[in-house]
């Protein structure tokens, strides 16, 4: 579970799938960082228009990497299917920023737990009115930080099959791979399983 880091750079970083497989993949061949780097730059593997932007991007992945603290999920990361890679990368995010973590928990899971799977931005609207109170920080953001960190939420879970597509209105069936289980459990993250519709 994150340690209370409430960040708004979300609104740089997206999802960031294809870059996590990369970073992933290169660290599994036990590549130092300054080499991961130096080959994504050398080779343009994300194909990302400056240095600048290349560099905080990939400190991103290694950021996420580190929050998700398992050689096994980077290991599901840069090589399970896209499916199980997929759930992986969205639960480092969650472990990397807390607004996430509370998100997919408190509003994502909660739907799952009633099975009221009715979705909209009036959901994401109350989430972040009750963050900005339990977040002094959050209160300071502007509007547009705000309206990107909601658009970035909802592509979250369109990404992860949660929603069909941006406009939805209805949660799907989402179902929790056992390779990320088997390690959420034995982190003891058992509120992180709601968000992955496990409650047993």
């Amino acid at each position: 579970m994150p340690q209370d880091h409430y960040s708004g750079g979300l609104t740089r970083e997206q999802f960031l799938f294809f870059e996590m497989r990369v970073v992933a993949g290169l660290a599994m061949q036990g590549k130092s960082r300054e080499d991961i780097l130096a080959e994504i730059f050398a080779e343009n593997l994300f194909q990302f228009p400056t240095e600048r932007m290349i560099r905080s991007i990939t400190n991103t992945c290694f950021k996420r990497i580190d929050a998700l603290d398992s050689p096994e999920l980077v290991s599901y990361l840069a090589d399970a299917s896209a499916e199980v890679a997929k759930q992986i990368n969205l639960y480092a995010i969650m472990c990397e920023n807390s607004i996430v973590y509370d998100f997919m928990t408190e509003v994502i899971g909660e739907k799952y737990r009633s099975q009221e799977l009715d979705f909209s931005a009036k959901d994401v609207n109350v989430f972040f009115m009750e963050l900005a109170e339990k977040v002094p920080a959050v209160d300071s953001w502007s509007e547009s930080t705000i309206k990107k960190l909601k658009q970035v939420l909802v592509r979250f879970l369109v990404e992860c099959e949660y929603l069909e597509n941006s406009r939805s209105d209805t949660l799907m069936p989402v179902y929790l791979y056992p390779e990320l289980e088997a390690v959420i459990r034995g982190n003891g993250d058992t509120s992180a399983l709601a968000a992955f519709n496990c409650f047993s």
